[in-house]
């Protein structure tokens, strides 16, 4: 009797934590939803905004989002979604929004640039919610890493062959991307990583210059400025995950 009450009590806990967990995402969802409608408007505010790009860009964010959702419902430890994880995904919202130029090659403009910098300036909002809320977790963690992640790609590609300023600057977007894909290689590269702000300055410092790139007018003297000083900073940084990953190995 006593090892079937404990089983009991065992499945009703575990089946409350996954009602729990349905419910947060629900809310999730919700929000979501009235975040399509929120990548059309921002693609309307940008120039050149055929159906075609902005039927992709919803489609991408419809993708990113349900994804999210389900890694929310996997291991999202909290009973409220919270204003830190909202602010993510109206960053994610304008990031895919950020795809219409993009995809109908739209030549730089003041309103891409602005949409973009409203993406970054909502950056770490999303964390400082998060501690004051209580509601910290690795999944809002990883959910604030991959939308910067897919923002410096998105900016990247756009300055690769929406402005004048070379293919080259496609490695921008890709640091995140390359060292995944080594992870699958390497498994001692798949670690968790101690929390690090230089890491986040770098992160801040390359979209910031993503972002720069995206200016109608750049004088090429700040582009010559600029562009080595990120490069050697991810170089510097990602050089520290790596070998803080590899002294740490098994």
């Amino acid at each position: 009797m006593a090892w079937t009450h404990i089983n009991i009590d065992r499945v009703t806990r575990r089946s409350a934590r996954w009602a729990g967990a349905r419910n947060v995402v629900g809310m999730f969802a919700g929000a979501a939803f009235v975040g399509a409608f929120g990548v059309v408007a921002a693609a309307l505010f940008l120039p050149n905004a055929p159906v075609f790009p902005v039927s992709l860009a919803v489609m991408f964010y419809a993708v990113s989002a349900t994804v999210a959702g389900w890694a929310m419902y996997r291991s999202y430890p909290h009973n409220r979604v919270g204003w830190c994880n909202y602010l993510t995904l109206i960053r994610l919202v304008l990031v895919s929004a950020l795809l219409v130029p993009l995809i109908s090659g739209s030549a730089p403009s003041w309103a891409f640039f602005a949409v973009a910098a409203v993406a970054l300036s909502v950056d770490g909002l999303d964390g400082w919610f998060a501690r004051r809320e209580g509601l910290a977790s690795e999944f809002g963690a990883r959910f604030d890493v991959e939308v910067d992640s897919l923002l410096a790609l998105v900016l990247a590609l756009n300055a690769a062959f929406n402005t004048d300023v070379g293919l080259w600057v496609v490695l921008f977007g890709l640091p995140r991307y390359a060292f995944g894909l080594a992870g699958m290689a390497l498994p001692w590269m798949r670690g968790d990583l101690p929390e690090r702000f230089s890491r986040k300055v770098v992160c801040v410092l390359q979209l910031a210059t993503l972002i720069a790139l995206q200016a109608p007018i750049l004088p090429q003297v700040l582009i010559v400025m600029l562009v080595p000083v990120v490069a050697l900073a991810l170089i510097w940084s990602f050089a520290l995950d790596i070998l803080w990953l590899w002294r740490s190995r098994r």
